[in-house]
């Protein structure tokens, strides 16, 4: 397994609607472990294949992050949803910054397993607003799409800097390793 790249903010790759998985093979399975293990290393509690870089519509969750109740979200969707719910979400590829979402308390939700079956579950309370922010990802939206654009643009200037200062650390590294 590898820890992958998380794609920061404001990449344009996190703002593209991802393409439906055609094939459950093991070429995806060893991606699906380097999610996982990427998660983990960032300790986050869900990612989607954009936020590494892969537009393709999977989805690794783990709200517990004990790694024995590992989710695999391959081509999901939403079938119904209910209720009101709500919290101060982040996300690996905006790190630092966190707001209020709204979302659905409740799911119902389809998609294909690792093993490339069809699974059909409800989900509610954090396990659902996880899916909703991971299938957002999916849809090419990210949490700061639903807030005002002000504070949106200010998550972006922010992020902006954080990317130049990273990049500049990186050629320092990359100089002090050729020396």
């Amino acid at each position: 397994m590898a820890v992958l790249d998380v794609v920061l903010y404001p990449d344009e790759g996190l703002a593209t609607m991802c393409e439906p998985v055609e094939q459950v093979d093991e070429k995806l399975n060893r991606f699906i472990d380097d999610m996982f293990e990427t998660m983990y290393e960032h300790e986050g509690i869900g990612l989607a294949a954009p936020q590494v870089g892969v537009l393709k519509r999977v989805i690794t969750i783990d709200i517990e992050g004990d790694k024995t109740n590992q989710v695999v979200l391959i081509n999901p969707e939403i079938l119904e949803s209910s209720g009101e719910a709500g919290i101060e979400e982040g996300c690996l590829s905006i790190p630092g910054h966190r707001a209020l979402v709204p979302r659905k308390a409740k799911l119902k939700v389809k998609a294909l397993n690792r093993k490339g079956e069809e699974i059909i579950f409800e989900a509610d309370d954090l396990f659902a607003i996880c899916i909703q922010h991971e299938i957002d990802h999916l849809n090419g939206v990210l949490f700061v799409d639903h807030i005002s654009a002000l504070k949106r643009q200010r998550i972006k200037e922010k992020m902006q800097k954080l990317k130049k200062q990273m990049k500049k650390q990186s050629n320092q590294l990359q100089a002090v390793k050729k020396a």
